[in-house]
This record gives structure tokens, C-alpha cells and sequence, in this order.
């Protein structure tokens, strides 16, 4: 399987999220051979658009000469897409917002009705894609906080691929929490491996990975005391 990371954590190599989606990945490696490519979103050149619409008019070609045209190629040429972003203001960073809005050129300026709702003509076939969103936040509790990138996500993407939202992820970088930590990331491991295996992951194991790891409470604490 060939597998895009688009990572949205301006941290590149050092962010909390990408710890939980490299051990997902790891799973999924256990199960079989996969081809991960991994883009560090912030390091890429990509204009924000501007809205003009000429690429879902003209046949797929953006008026910007940035690094979306080979990203929206290597896109298309994936199997599975894998968002990994942390949470920021209850939505994703930037940088990954700005390429997100940039897959315009993958849809025709038409419409039409898919269910409940309209959607926009592909003038290129993603039906092969599949998707994941692996998202960490910062604070301890898991309610009122990743509700809006949940949406999104589901709105973008129109099906039920998995979502891993995690809270409390700076303890995956904080060494002195691996007590803690570590049950956490082999529970994404062996959600990867069910993942490649079925290409979904038991509603109760989605659960466990994406409550507190350690009480809300004194995650409050921790980070408070070293505010």
C-alpha cells in the first residue's frame, strides 16, 4: 500500500501527533509491506488560494506555479491519505488549511446531489483513496474539543474512515511519562494493524485510544505547575 502523510504540525519530526501516527503506521508494517511518504506541510511552497476557480474551469490547472502540483500528483497516486495534525484553536494548523483548500483543481466547478447535500464533479478519480485523521491535543479532556475537525474531516471526505483524537499529547514526547504513554501508542499500533488487515478499527478500541491517559485532573496539574 502506498501510504501520503500530510503533516500539519509546524514541529516537522518533533511533534506529539506524529509520535501517535508513525506507531499506527508501525502497526500497519506488522501486518504488511507499505510505501510511506511522509510530507512536513510547513517546509512545502504552497500559496493560499485565491479563489479564482480557473482550475475547476480549465481542466485541473492552478494559476499558482507552487509545490501543490507535484503534492496534488502524489495525492492522486497514494492509496491512503493520512492527516496528522494537531489540534490548533479547534481546527487544523494553517500550513495543512492552506493545502486542503489548494485540492480545489481535483474537483469540476459543477455540482450535484449526493444524498442530503451537493457536492462538486471530480474531474480526477480519488475513489481509489482512503482516508485517516490522527489528531493530538493539548488539553486532558477528549469532549468539547476535536468536535469541529471531526466534522470537517467527515465533510471533506464524505465516509466513515477512522479518526484518532488524542488528548494529553505532549506526554508522548515527555519521556518521564512512558509509564503512561507507552499502553497508549501500542494500542495505535495494533489499531494499525487491524487497520491494514480490514481497513477499519473496533469501535472500542477507537475509544480506549482516544480517552485521557492519565486522570483529567492531575494532567491539569502537571502542565499548570510548569506554566
Amino acid at each position: 500500500m502506498k501510504i501520503l502523510v500530510l503533516n500539519g504540525s509546524p514541529k516537522r519530526e518533533k511533534s506529539d501527533t506524529l509520535r501517535i501516527t508513525r506507531a499506527f503506521l508501525d502497526g500497519m508494517a506488522e501486518a504488511g509491506t507499505q510505501q510511506v511518504h511522509t510530507i512536513h506541510v510547513i517546509d512545502r511552497h504552497i500559496e493560499y488560494c485565491t479563489g479564482c476557480f480557473s482550475c475547476m474551469r480549465s481542466g485541473g490547472r492552478c494559476v499558482q506555479d507552487d509545490d501543490m502540483r507535484e503534492i496534488l500528483e502524489e495525492i492522486v497516486q497514494s492509496d491512503l491519505l493520512i492527516l496528522s495534525f494537531p489540534l490548533y484553536c479547534y481546527g487544523m494548523p494553517a500550513p495543512l488549511k492552506a493545502l486542503i483548500d489548494r485540492t480545489l483543481p481535483l474537483s469540476r466547478m459543477t455540482m450535484q446531489k449526493v444524498g442530503e447535500r451537493y457536492e462538486h464533479v471530480a474531474q480526477t478519480d480519488t475513489s481509489h483513496l482512503r482516508y485517516v485523521m490522527i489528531c493530538g491535543c493539548g488539553f486532558p479532556n477528549s469532549r468539547h474539543n476535536f468536535e469541529a475537525a471531526r466534522m470537517q474531516f467527515r465533510l471533506l471526505f464524505c465516509g466513515n474512515d477512522p479518526i484518532l483524537t488524542v488528548p494529553e499529547s505532549p506526554m508522548f514526547n515527555a519521556p518521564e511519562a512512558a509509564v503512561a504513554t507507552e499502553p497508549r501508542l501500542a494500542l495505535v499500533r495494533q489499531a494499525g494493524r487491524q487497520y491494514a488487515k480490514s481497513g477499519a478499527i473496533a469501535a472500542d478500541l477507537l475509544e480506549e485510544i482516544c480517552s485521557p491517559m492519565i486522570p483529567e485532573e492531575q494532567y491539569a496539574a502537571i502542565v499548570n505547575a510548569g506554566a
